[in-house]
C-alpha cells in the first residue's frame, strides 16, 4: 500500500474557492475538485485564505504546510499585492521566490496560476484599466521566471480558451464561478498527469446562472463592502496612481517626440 500524497495550498482568496460556495458558505473551489479527481491516497491541506498577500503567505500560511512536508503544493497569490497603493514587483517577487525555495527544499512540486486579466470582464476607467493590466503583467512576469527557475507546473490561464465565458466568473467578475473553478481544475489535471500522477475526470456540474436581480442583490450584500474595506488604501491609492499614469502617458510621448535624447530613462510606474 502506497503511502497518500500530501498536496497542501496556500495563497489567496482564488486558492481558498471564493465564488464556488454552498448555502452554508464553505468554499471549495478549483483545488477541492482537483483533489477530488486524484486516483491514488491524498491527503488535502488548505491554508489559504481570502485577501492574503505574499508576505502572508510566506510568512502565517507556508509554515503551516511545510510541517506536513506535501509532495504537491498549490502557491495562488498577486491579486491582492497588486490592488495595494504600495505594490512592488520586486517585493512580491522576493516573498514568492522565498516561498518557493523553502517548498523545493522540502522536495515538493509547486503549482502556479497565472492571473487572469480582469480588465476583459470588469468595467474600469481607462487610467485604472492601464494600471491594473501593467501590474497583471507585472506578477505574471515574475511567476513565469520563476515557475521556469524551480519547475513549477503552471497554468497560463490567459491563453485558456474559453476562459473569458461569463459562465467562468462569478457575479463579482473578480473570482472564478463555481464552473470556472472546475474549469481550473480541469486544466490542471493535465499538466499533472504529464507529471505522472493518476488523476481521474474532474467533475464538472451543470451551469446555474443567476438572475439579474439575484447578482445585484448580491453586489449590495457582498461586493459593495468588499470594495468599502479595501478603499481606505485603494482610492487614495488610485487618485494619485491615476495622476502618475497621465505623467507617465505625457513622458511617453515627450520620449517619442524626443528620440535624439538616447541618454534619458524613462522608468515604469506601478
Amino acid at each position: 500500500m502506497f503511502a497518500p500524497i500530501t498536496f497542501a495550498v496556500v495563497g489567496d482568496s482564488a486558492a481558498s474557492g471564493v465564488g464556488d460556495s454552498d448555502d452554508q458558505g464553505n468554499y471549495f473551489g478549483w483545488t477541492y475538485h482537483l483533489a477530488k479527481a486524484f486516483q491514488e491516497p491524498l491527503v488535502y491541506i488548505n491554508a489559504s485564505r481570502p485577501g492574503a498577500r505574499s508576505a502572508e503567505v510566506l510568512n502565517v500560511q507556508l509554515p503551516k504546510v511545510l510541517d506536513h512536508s506535501p509532495e504537491l503544493a498549490a502557491v495562488i497569490v498577486g491579486g491582492n499585492d497588486l490592488l495595494r497603493s504600495n505594490f512592488s514587483p520586486e517585493t512580491f517577487e522576493k516573498n514568492l521566490r522565498q516561498t518557493m525555495v523553502d517548498l523545493v527544499s522540502n522536495g515538493s512540486t509547486i503549482m502556479l496560476l497565472e492571473l487572469h486579466d480582469p480588465t476583459v470582464i470588469v468595467p474600469m476607467p481607462y487610467l485604472v484599466g492601464r494600471i491594473c493590466r501593467r501590474r497583471v503583467q507585472a506578477i505574471n512576469e515574475v511567476t513565469h521566471r520563476l515557475s521556469n527557475e524551480f519547475g513549477a507546473v503552471t497554468l497560463p490561464t490567459r491563453a485558456l480558451s474559453g476562459i473569458y465565458e461569463r459562465e467562468k466568473w462569478h457575479v463579482d467578475r473578480m473570482h472564478p464561478s463555481k464552473s470556472g473553478h472546475q474549469f481550473i481544475a480541469q486544466q490542471f489535471a493535465v499538466l499533472l498527469r504529464d507529471r505522472g500522477y493518476f488523476i481521474g475526470g474532474v467533475q464538472i456540474d451543470p451551469i446555474n446562472n443567476r438572475s439579474r436581480k439575484d447578482s445585484i442583490l448580491w453586489m449590495l450584500r457582498n461586493g459593495t463592502p468588499w470594495f468599502l474595506k479595501r478603499s481606505v488604501d485603494l482610492l487614495p491609492g488610485l487618485i494619485w496612481l491615476s495622476g502618475a499614469e497621465i505623467i507617465y502617458i505625457l513622458r511617453q510621448k515627450y520620449s517619442e517626440l524626443s528620440r535624439d535624447h538616447t541618454g534619458a530613462v524613462l522608468g515604469s510606474n506601478y
